[in-house]
Protein backbone atom coordinates (compact mmCIF):
# COMPACT_ATOMS: atom_id res chain seq x y z
CA UNK A 1 0.00 0.00 0.00
CA UNK A 2 1.24 3.56 -1.21
CA UNK A 3 1.47 6.70 1.36
CA UNK A 4 -1.16 8.15 -0.69
CA UNK A 5 -3.73 5.06 -0.19
CA UNK A 6 -2.45 4.77 3.45
CA UNK A 7 -3.38 8.14 4.01
CA UNK A 8 -6.99 7.89 2.35
CA UNK A 9 -7.44 4.80 4.41
CA UNK A 10 -6.64 6.75 7.81
CA UNK A 11 -8.60 9.62 6.25
CA UNK A 12 -11.78 7.48 6.11
CA UNK A 13 -11.47 5.69 9.19
CA UNK A 14 -11.25 9.16 10.81
CA UNK A 15 -14.19 10.30 9.41
CA UNK A 16 -16.19 7.38 10.43
CA UNK A 17 -15.09 7.63 14.05
CA UNK A 18 -15.64 11.18 13.98
CA UNK A 19 -19.46 10.35 12.52
CA UNK A 20 -19.66 7.53 15.15
CA UNK A 21 -18.92 10.20 17.87
CA UNK A 22 -21.50 12.54 16.52
CA UNK A 23 -24.33 10.01 16.17
CA UNK A 24 -23.58 8.71 19.85
CA UNK A 25 -23.81 12.08 21.23
CA UNK A 26 -26.73 12.85 19.51
CA UNK A 27 -28.56 9.50 20.87
CA UNK A 28 -27.46 10.13 24.54
CA UNK A 29 -29.13 13.49 23.60
CA UNK A 30 -31.98 12.75 22.40
CA UNK A 31 -33.04 10.21 25.18
CA UNK A 32 -32.05 12.66 28.14
CA UNK A 33 -33.59 16.18 26.47
CA UNK A 34 -36.11 14.34 23.75
CA UNK A 35 -35.32 15.36 20.32
CA UNK A 36 -37.18 18.94 20.02
CA UNK A 37 -35.37 20.19 22.87
CA UNK A 38 -31.86 19.03 21.98
CA UNK A 39 -29.98 21.70 19.24
CA UNK A 40 -27.56 20.98 17.04
CA UNK A 41 -25.09 22.88 20.01
CA UNK A 42 -25.59 20.48 22.48
CA UNK A 43 -25.16 17.83 20.26
CA UNK A 44 -21.48 19.72 19.41
CA UNK A 45 -20.89 19.78 23.17
CA UNK A 46 -21.52 16.44 23.83
CA UNK A 47 -19.40 15.26 21.22
CA UNK A 48 -16.47 17.32 22.18
CA UNK A 49 -16.74 19.45 18.67
CA UNK A 50 -17.55 22.47 17.44
CA UNK A 51 -21.42 23.18 15.37
CA UNK A 52 -19.44 23.26 12.07
CA UNK A 53 -18.14 20.04 12.52
CA UNK A 54 -21.43 18.53 12.63
CA UNK A 55 -22.38 20.08 9.65
CA UNK A 56 -19.53 18.59 7.88
CA UNK A 57 -21.49 14.87 8.05
CA UNK A 58 -25.21 15.45 8.34
CA UNK A 59 -27.20 18.29 6.62
CA UNK A 60 -29.33 19.36 10.05
CA UNK A 61 -30.95 17.55 13.02
CA UNK A 62 -33.52 15.64 11.11
CA UNK A 63 -30.75 14.24 8.74
CA UNK A 64 -28.79 13.40 12.02
CA UNK A 65 -31.83 12.24 13.68
CA UNK A 66 -32.65 10.21 10.10
CA UNK A 67 -29.33 8.30 10.45
CA UNK A 68 -30.12 6.98 13.79
CA UNK A 69 -33.39 5.82 12.29
CA UNK A 70 -31.18 3.89 9.63
CA UNK A 71 -29.40 1.81 11.83
CA UNK A 72 -32.96 0.43 13.38
CA UNK A 73 -34.11 -0.21 9.48
CA UNK A 74 -30.86 -1.98 9.14
CA UNK A 75 -31.29 -4.04 12.25
CA UNK A 76 -34.92 -4.95 11.29
CA UNK A 77 -34.04 -6.03 7.15
CA UNK A 78 -31.06 -8.58 9.17
CA UNK A 79 -33.32 -9.77 11.69
CA UNK A 80 -35.97 -10.18 8.34
CA UNK A 81 -33.67 -11.52 6.53
CA UNK A 82 -32.18 -14.34 9.16
CA UNK A 83 -36.32 -15.33 9.19
CA UNK A 84 -36.33 -15.75 5.57
CA UNK A 85 -33.63 -17.78 5.45
CA UNK A 86 -34.76 -20.20 7.89
CA UNK A 87 -35.57 -23.19 5.68
CA UNK A 88 -36.33 -25.49 8.68
CA UNK A 89 -39.26 -22.72 9.51
CA UNK A 90 -42.55 -23.06 7.20
CA UNK A 91 -44.75 -19.69 6.87
CA UNK A 92 -47.02 -20.14 9.48
CA UNK A 93 -44.40 -20.75 12.32
CA UNK A 94 -41.96 -18.06 10.42
CA UNK A 95 -45.41 -15.56 11.21
CA UNK A 96 -45.38 -16.59 14.51
CA UNK A 97 -41.70 -16.03 15.06
CA UNK A 98 -42.57 -12.53 13.86
CA UNK A 99 -43.79 -11.38 17.44
CA UNK A 100 -40.84 -12.23 19.17
CA UNK A 101 -38.73 -10.18 15.97
CA UNK A 102 -40.91 -7.37 16.40
CA UNK A 103 -40.55 -7.06 19.96
CA UNK A 104 -36.81 -7.07 19.96
CA UNK A 105 -36.66 -4.55 17.18
CA UNK A 106 -38.88 -2.49 19.68
CA UNK A 107 -36.32 -3.26 22.44
CA UNK A 108 -33.41 -2.38 20.22
CA UNK A 109 -34.32 1.42 21.20
CA UNK A 110 -37.87 2.10 21.79
CA UNK A 111 -37.30 5.74 22.21
CA UNK A 112 -35.61 5.66 17.86
CA UNK A 113 -38.47 3.67 17.05
CA UNK A 114 -41.20 5.97 18.34
CA UNK A 115 -39.80 9.01 16.55
CA UNK A 116 -39.13 6.61 13.37
CA UNK A 117 -43.02 6.63 13.04
CA UNK A 118 -43.77 10.07 14.16
CA UNK A 119 -41.10 10.71 10.82
CA UNK A 120 -42.82 8.72 8.55
CA UNK A 121 -46.22 10.72 9.28
CA UNK A 122 -44.68 14.66 9.70
CA UNK A 123 -43.04 16.51 7.25
CA UNK A 124 -39.47 15.73 8.71
CA UNK A 125 -38.39 13.64 5.98
CA UNK A 126 -38.67 17.10 3.27
CA UNK A 127 -35.32 18.22 5.55
CA UNK A 128 -33.42 15.30 4.92
CA UNK A 129 -30.78 15.34 1.92
CA UNK A 130 -31.76 13.37 -1.10
CA UNK A 131 -28.73 10.47 -0.54
CA UNK A 132 -30.76 10.01 3.19
CA UNK A 133 -34.21 9.93 1.96
CA UNK A 134 -32.91 7.40 -0.71
CA UNK A 135 -31.04 5.36 1.59
CA UNK A 136 -34.33 5.11 4.46
CA UNK A 137 -36.52 4.55 1.15
CA UNK A 138 -34.06 1.68 0.00
CA UNK A 139 -34.14 -0.22 3.42
CA UNK A 140 -37.48 0.17 4.12
CA UNK A 141 -38.28 -0.74 0.69
CA UNK A 142 -35.89 -4.32 1.68
CA UNK A 143 -37.68 -4.70 4.62
CA UNK A 144 -41.10 -4.34 3.08
CA UNK A 145 -39.56 -6.99 0.42
CA UNK A 146 -38.97 -9.58 3.43
CA UNK A 147 -42.10 -9.61 4.91
CA UNK A 148 -43.48 -9.87 1.40
CA UNK A 149 -41.93 -13.09 1.12
CA UNK A 150 -43.12 -14.63 4.18
CA UNK A 151 -46.41 -14.37 2.43
CA UNK A 152 -45.33 -15.39 -1.02
CA UNK A 153 -44.27 -18.73 0.64
CA UNK A 154 -47.16 -19.13 2.77
CA UNK A 155 -49.74 -18.79 -0.71
CA UNK A 156 -46.84 -21.17 -2.29
CA UNK A 157 -47.32 -23.55 0.65
CA UNK A 158 -51.24 -23.06 0.48
CA UNK A 159 -51.44 -22.17 3.86
CA UNK A 160 -52.02 -18.35 3.24
CA UNK A 161 -55.16 -16.96 1.13
CA UNK A 162 -54.09 -15.69 -2.07
CA UNK A 163 -53.49 -12.04 -1.62
CA UNK A 164 -51.29 -9.16 -2.61
CA UNK A 165 -48.21 -10.31 -0.37
CA UNK A 166 -46.88 -6.38 -0.28
CA UNK A 167 -50.01 -4.56 1.09
CA UNK A 168 -50.08 -7.77 3.62
CA UNK A 169 -46.66 -6.74 4.84
CA UNK A 170 -47.89 -3.08 4.95
CA UNK A 171 -50.88 -4.49 7.01
CA UNK A 172 -47.97 -6.02 9.30
CA UNK A 173 -46.11 -2.59 9.86
CA UNK A 174 -49.28 -0.79 10.54
CA UNK A 175 -50.28 -3.35 13.29
CA UNK A 176 -46.71 -2.59 14.75
CA UNK A 177 -46.57 0.96 14.41
CA UNK A 178 -50.12 1.29 15.93
CA UNK A 179 -49.80 -0.97 18.93
CA UNK A 180 -46.15 0.85 19.58
CA UNK A 181 -47.87 4.29 19.76
CA UNK A 182 -50.91 3.22 21.82
CA UNK A 183 -49.43 1.36 24.18
CA UNK A 184 -46.67 4.33 24.38
CA UNK A 185 -49.70 6.83 24.95
CA UNK A 186 -51.00 4.78 27.50
CA UNK A 187 -47.87 4.94 29.45
CA UNK A 188 -47.94 8.64 29.16
CA UNK A 189 -50.95 8.34 31.88
CA UNK A 190 -49.40 5.12 33.52
CA UNK A 191 -46.00 4.56 32.96
CA UNK A 192 -46.39 0.94 34.70
CA UNK A 193 -48.82 -0.17 31.98
CA UNK A 194 -46.52 -2.48 29.40
CA UNK A 195 -48.87 -4.54 27.70
CA UNK A 196 -47.22 -4.20 24.71
CA UNK A 197 -46.11 -8.06 23.56
CA UNK A 198 -49.62 -9.27 24.62
CA UNK A 199 -51.17 -6.62 22.67
CA UNK A 200 -48.70 -6.98 19.31
CA UNK A 201 -49.20 -11.07 19.80
CA UNK A 202 -52.99 -10.48 19.48
CA UNK A 203 -52.75 -8.32 16.54
CA UNK A 204 -50.63 -11.18 14.72
CA UNK A 205 -52.69 -14.30 16.20
CA UNK A 206 -55.88 -11.90 14.61
CA UNK A 207 -54.58 -11.28 11.70
CA UNK A 208 -53.01 -14.68 10.95
CA UNK A 209 -56.59 -16.30 11.33
CA UNK A 210 -57.52 -14.08 8.81
CA UNK A 211 -55.10 -15.04 5.93
CA UNK A 212 -55.08 -18.90 6.37
CA UNK A 213 -56.38 -20.95 4.60
CA UNK A 214 -56.91 -23.96 7.09
CA UNK A 215 -55.50 -26.24 4.64
CA UNK A 216 -51.63 -26.02 5.15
Amino acid sequence: MGIAERRERERDLQQKKRRRQILDASKRLFHQKGFSATTVEDIAQEAELSPAAIYLYFKNKDDLYASLNLQLLEYLSERLEGLNRKNDLHAEEKLEALKGLLHDVYNFDPLILINLFHLQASDGLKNLSSERTAQLNAIATKCVQNLARIFQEGMAEGRFSECNPIALADIIWILFTGAVLWEESKRMTNPRKNYLKPTLDLAIDVFSRGIKTGTG
